[in-house]
């Protein structure tokens, strides 16, 4: 057995810290996501903010942050991914300050967008820093305790941001990034050293314009379609601009000697597939981080600290897989293992679906979070590496932007649509009992945007006594009807990518790596056998 003594000097390997540091780094990303989720109802009540609005407090940060992905790696290979990481930890810093002390839900989410513009940067930088760092087997072990890193933040980040708000009130869970990124910030320059792709010219800005243009023009008319109508002049306009900015933007990368996508590895069968993995996984599962709270505290009636204590089914998973994946990396192949975790995803969103539907309770639905956490822990560390797999290694910084551009943009389409279901599924279902209880129409549509943005509370404070029982119990089933039909929407995404990830992705070009006997895992701990 390994000693104490052994395994306190293991520490002083500097590949175990420059591991540490970019895991570490990830997962602020991870955290800030999760801590924010869990108080977006709180949010909301306290800025007068409509559903829309908490859209945008999800959206305009995950919105720059999936647009500006491929730009930060491309960034990083150019000019250092120490100095990115660095960068992105004071932009990070800067702008929390800036989230905690908005005044106005439009102020809010400007400061989340730049929040997202620094989180790109240390993403990008933390994976193309661990691609550089580790190779082979080693690889797999440190992809296995990065993915673990991010679960633990996944795991704890609603326990901590329902205690903040709980407690402390909702500004505090930007505020804590501060101390958070100071001590990052000390770690990097201690113990990361400079790297970049020599290969590198500059950077792609046609390429950066266009793509981000048409991805911002995408999600944005997706998200107001409900409010200004599907079909209005404003939308469609906007969708044809999306179109028209990424058509330039597929001309401009293909005429690039060096572009910040490389358009032809989609010719590659496996490449593709890897990319409809990844999307497919946002989409279908890792948007339930944003999802699963507003469920718990406008369907079941949470309190946000409740809620936090409340996901840990959804989250534990996640910190468990890590070991499980790397083990079964070396006995199975990517294309088995990402079919199987996108299968999971599957069958998570059919018993949301199920129980959501059915307004069971809250133990029943722990079966349906541990069904769906798994989903997202088998494919968190696996998309990566099978998608960096497939790219050439100079070229890592382009390929961590990629996995993780893909990802978001999977997540932003999902809270798009998933939120425009949701949205429209409330408002006829409590419309209508709203009516029928005997408010106006127009005070029936009111009443349902405000359940819709987590505001039942508020809305019963203003109607009388004699219907406030029934609306109550009207509301949190319609958010439940609302999330059933999103769940389904989430499963049919599922499914498809689940059938094209099969059909695309070659066992040949993801076979599994056996770990080599005695090697050692990333951490350096020696008598480790196994990677982590």
């Amino acid at each position: 057995m390994t000693s104490i003594v052994e395994q306190s000097r293991s520490t002083t390997h500097p590949e175990f810290w420059v591991l540490l540091t970019t895991s570490l780094v990830s997962s602020l990303i991870v955290l800030d996501s999760n801590i924010v989720a869990v108080s977006l109802p709180t949010m909301g009540r306290a800025l007068g903010a409509s559903f829309t609005d908490i859209q945008w407090i999800v959206s305009a940060y995950v919105l720059t942050y999936a647009a500006l992905l491929m730009a930060t790696g491309n960034f990083a290979d150019l000019y250092g991914r120490r100095k990115a990481m660095l960068l992105g930890l004071g932009v990070f810093a800067v702008a929390s300050f800036a989230c905690g002390v908005a005044p106005t839900a439009l102020l809010l989410n400007l400061a989340r967008a730049a929040q997202g513009f620094g989180g790109a940067l240390l993403l990008t930088s933390a994976l193309a820093i661990i691609s550089r760092e580790f190779a082979g087997t080693e690889r797999a072990g440190a992809f296995a305790f990065w993915g673990a890193a991010l679960g633990i933040a996944l795991a704890i980040g609603p326990i901590v941001g329902g205690t903040i708000t709980n407690y402390f009130g909702w500004r505090w869970i930007f505020f804590v990034n501060l101390p958070v990124t100071a001590i990052l910030i000390w770690a990097t320059l201690h113990f990361i050293s400079e790297s970049r792709d020599s290969d590198a010219k500059k950077l792609d800005y046609p390429g950066i314009v266009t793509f981000s243009g048409g991805l911002a023009l995408l999600i944005w008319p997706l998200i107001d379609g409900n409010d200004d109508g599907w079909m209005s002049v404003s939308i469609l306009a906007r969708l044809a601009v999306s179109a028209l900015l990424f058509g330039a933007f597929i001309i401009v990368e293909l005429r690039q000697p060096r572009p910040m996508v490389d358009l032809t590895l989609f010719a590659r069968p496996t490449f593709l597939g890897s990319v409809i993995a990844m999307i497919g996984y946002g989409a279908s599962a890792q948007v339930m981080v944003y999802f699963l709270p507003l469920f718990l505290q406008n369907a079941y009636g949470f309190a946000p600290l409740a809620a936090g204590a409340a996901m840990l089914p959804f989250a534990l998973p996640m910190v468990l897989a890590p070991r499980l994946t790397s083990a079964l990396a070396t006995r199975y192949s990517g294309r088995v293992l990402l079919t199987a975790g996108l299968s999971i995803s599957l069958i998570g969103n059919l018993l949301f679906w199920a129980v959501s539907h059915a307004q069971l309770s809250y133990p029943i639905f722990v079966v349906s979070m541990l069904v769906a956490g798994s989903g997202v822990g088998l494919l968190n560390g696996q998309t990566v590496k099978v998608l960096g797999s497939a790219v050439p290694p100079e070229r890592a910084g382009m390929a961590s932007g990629l996995a993780s551009t893909t990802r978001f943009i999977g997540v932003l389409l999902s809270v798009a649509g998933m939120g425009a279901v949701l949205a429209n599924e409330v408002q006829v279902r409590f419309g209508a009992a709203a009516s029928a209880a005997g408010l106006s129409n127009h005070a029936a549509e009111i009443a349902a945007k405000r359940v819709t943005s987590g505001d039942l509370s508020g809305l019963l404070q203003n109607v009388p006594q004699a219907i406030r029982s029934r609306l109550h119990d009207a509301g949190l089933a319609a958010f439940a009807d609302g999330f059933a039909a999103a769940s389904l929407l989430g499963a049919v995404v599922a499914a498809l990518a689940c059938v094209l990830t099969f059909m695309l992705i070659r066992s040949a070009d993801t076979a599994p790596v056996p770990l080599a006997a005695g090697a050692n895992c990333p951490c350096k701990t020696i008598g480790c056998r196994a990677p982590l």
